[in-house]
């Protein structure tokens, strides 16, 4: 095994979840297209990273909100949560410290939370 290259985040809306993906986040579109019995194939990633997103909403036993426990890495926690919230994303809370650094968790339009997490200081 060398790495996880592809997370799946269960949404409702394939190109709403996109959107806020590409306008909010700041993610780049990788890949999109269709395949099979018209599904789309969606996958979105951090500018330079190896692990990338794609937005499905074919997995039964994935409901649409219901991804947990996704770490994203940050230099400066407190510059991305002031950048993101500027451009309308739904923080829980400011960012605070727990185990294993510095935290703050957001919520794209499904209710996926998604921790931003700077280590260090």
């Amino acid at each position: 095994m060398q790495f996880i290259s592809v997370v799946s985040v269960p949404v409702s809306d394939q190109v709403r979840a996109r959107d806020f993906y590409l306008d909010k986040l700041g993610f780049r579109l990788l890949a999109e297209s269709t395949f099979g019995d018209e599904l789309r194939w969606i996958q979105v990633g951090i500018p330079g990273a190896q692990t990338s997103l794609t937005l499905v909403n074919w997995f039964d036993e994935m409901p649409p909100g219901s991804l947990r426990g996704l770490v994203i890495d940050c230099e400066d926690l407190e510059k991305e949560y002031q950048a993101l919230t500027e451009r309308g994303v739904t923080f829980l809370g400011p960012p605070s410290r727990q185990p294993g650094g510095l935290f703050a968790i957001l919520s794209d339009p499904d209710g996926n939370l998604i921790s931003l997490r700077q280590t260090g200081s």
